[in-house]
């Protein structure tokens, strides 16, 4: 079943973004499957959809929930100035962001004090630095290091 959130993309332009549902319905966290579609990020794969609708690049600073991208200011919004992509340097470097924020004492004042100006700060560099020969080691990154782990995680279990 598709999951849909308002996100902020290129422009500050909100937009409907795609994704596999983790979390049944009236339920807290995700059960065994949405563990597995989190886990092996398999829940982003309908933001295809947004690529193909030129919402979205493959590679890109991950798009914002509202709220976030409008504290954006000065220079930080040169981010704004890029289409959001499926995965990013950012997102690379916070793939485990779920399980960072559960061995937090407050996860919403960690995101906001830690992780979120981190994500700023490294998107930012994105924008000021991308060519497609970063965009291509990014997605390597992702084929040889996070999926290929996943693979064989599965395979072992």
């Amino acid at each position: 079943m598709l999951f849909k959130q308002t996100r902020i993309g290129k422009n500050g332009i909100p937009f409907t973004i795609y994704k596999l549902r983790s979390i049944p319905k009236g339920a807290s966290s995700p059960n065994s499957w949405g563990v597995f579609l989190r886990t092996t990020k398999l829940d982003e794969l309908p933001q295809i959809i947004n690529v193909l609708k030129g919402e979205m690049l493959l590679i890109g600073p991950r798009p914002d929930v509202p709220g976030y991208a409008d504290k954006l200011e000065g220079d930080d919004r040169i981010i704004l100035t890029l289409k959001p992509g499926i995965t990013g340097l950012a997102s690379l470097k916070y793939r485990n962001e779920e399980q960072l924020l559960a061995q937090q004492p407050n996860p919403k004042q960690y995101n906001d004090e830690v992780i979120w100006p981190d994500k700023v700060r490294i998107n930012k560099w994105y924008a000021a630095h991308r060519t497609i020969q970063m965009d291509f080691k990014i997605i390597l990154y992702i084929i040889k290091f996070v999926y290929i782990t996943h693979i064989i995680f599965i395979l072992l279990i």
